[in-house]
């Protein structure tokens, strides 16, 4: 194994976090909210633009939370859910007590099928007789969704997109950051993410008073009196002030960081454009421009990779095909679903070199804990989970580094 392990993605610090934190014990505002939070709040408003309002929280999963809370969604309700995502993406609905509907992916974006969501809610609207309370589309890995068709299917129903753009910070569409085209938006500030507080998150309100409803509900839902008077249940999801000093720092470093993520992307795509049978997902055209958070790759399934006689194969099996097939009312649809085997035979060789690397998200209907829900899949989600990679592309990721990555995979290849 090699001395030097390349890790597949992991924060750095800029040097400016321990000003914003010393300030913080010298004011001796290590609590929860204080100077830092409303610092850094500000900080993310400037960045994101379109007159947005942002609520410093404890993470991403919370800030979906709250923006279900804050689109009225109820136990009972219908939310469409991308089902090409991280659990945090779907795990909210059920806090709130709905039902997830998945829909699966088109193949430009990997995100959400603009179609196959009109589909799936027509479907469900002649199913239950109403309409699902509210739509999260995901930035996959930083991809913007296709925002013209999705809000194009959005307001054609009425209604309201919940934006998960926790992969996406500094990614834009036509111009225009993600994070602020659905009614609220989602921020992930993860340890792994393109800025970090070492956990946390964000949401992206529309207005001052949506911010000020998602604050009460962070902050336990205490009403103002003297004494502690409450008539809502809340929850525990402030930011803390040393977490937002950390926040504020990796703020003055974020387009440098968006920019070396960009840079290590078209390494990649300049090198593994000379592998055959090796393709790196990229944006679809000029409207779209990802932070690529994780430098992605399908594998094509001829592909021979030495050892993968000795990785794990399974086929993947009822597999629905076509535009708006349904793959059931309430049944279990959990298969036998995993990377392909020459997917498999490359982590397993990367590893072995010190190279990290990772296949894609699992869909969610593939998912056990997700497998009775409604689910419209057309098989794009499966097809990427058994051929894609993820690469290491993370702020300590050399040019250096990239090419010994490069190596190992032509080396792999039979």
């Amino acid at each position: 194994m090699a001395d030097n392990r390349i890790l597949l993605r992991m924060c750095r610090m800029s040097g400016h976090e321990m000003r914003f934190i010393e300030e913080a014990f010298e004011g001796e505002w290590v609590v929860p909210l204080g100077p830092n939070v409303k610092g850094f709040e500000e900080d993310l408003e400037r960045f994101l633009g379109e007159g947005r309002h942002v609520v410093a929280l404890s993470s991403g999963t919370a800030a979906i939370h709250l923006g279900l809370l804050g689109l009225g969604v109820k136990e009972g309700d219908e939310v469409m859910v991308q089902s090409m995502t991280f659990s945090a993406s779907v795990n909210p609905v059920r806090y709130v007590g709905a039902i997830p509907v998945m829909v699966d992916s088109e193949p430009s974006t990997w995100n959400i099928d603009p179609e196959l969501l009109d589909h799936a809610i027509e479907d469900r609207v002649r199913i239950t007789g109403k309409k699902p309370k509210a739509i999260i589309a995901v930035c996959l890995y930083g991809m913007p969704a296709d925002y013209d068709r999705v809000m194009e299917v959005a307001e054609k129903w009425d209604i309201p997109v919940l934006e998960d753009a926790a992969e996406a910070f500094g990614s834009s569409y036509r111009e225009r950051r993600c994070g602020t085209f659905g009614h609220f938006g989602a921020l992930s500030f993860n340890g792994n993410k393109m800025i970090t507080t070492s956990g946390g998150g964000a949401l992206v309100c529309p207005d001052g008073e949506s911010a000020r409803k998602a604050m009460y509900y962070a902050t336990q839902a205490r009403l103002g009196y003297a004494y502690y008077q409450h008539e809502e249940v809340g929850y525990n999801y402030r930011m803390s002030n040393i977490s937002a000093g950390i926040g504020r720092g990796q703020m003055i470093v974020a387009e440098e960081y968006i920019a070396h993520h960009r840079h290590r992307q078209e390494y990649y795509r300049k090198h593994l454009a000379e592998i055959a049978g090796i393709k790196l997902h990229d944006n679809p055209d000029s409207r779209f421009d990802s932070n690529f958070w994780l430098c992605t790759a399908l594998i094509d399934p001829d592909l021979k990779v030495k050892g993968q006689d000795k990785a794990y194969s399974s086929a993947i099996t009822s597999t629905v095909g076509g535009a708006g097939g349904v793959t059931g009312q309430g049944e279990s649809i959990h298969t036998d679903c995993e990377p392909n085997a020459n997917v498999e035979g490359l982590r397993l060789g990367l590893a072995a070199e010190g190279i990290e690397s990772r296949p894609l998200w699992k869909p969610m209907h593939r998912q056990p804990v997700f497998s009775g829900f409604p689910s419209y899949v057309n098989g794009v989600s499966e097809s990427l989970f058994h051929r894609g990679i993820c690469l290491p592309s993370g702020p300590y990721v050399t040019d250096e580094d990239a090419d010994r990555v490069i190596r190992t995979i032509r080396s792999l290849i039979q």
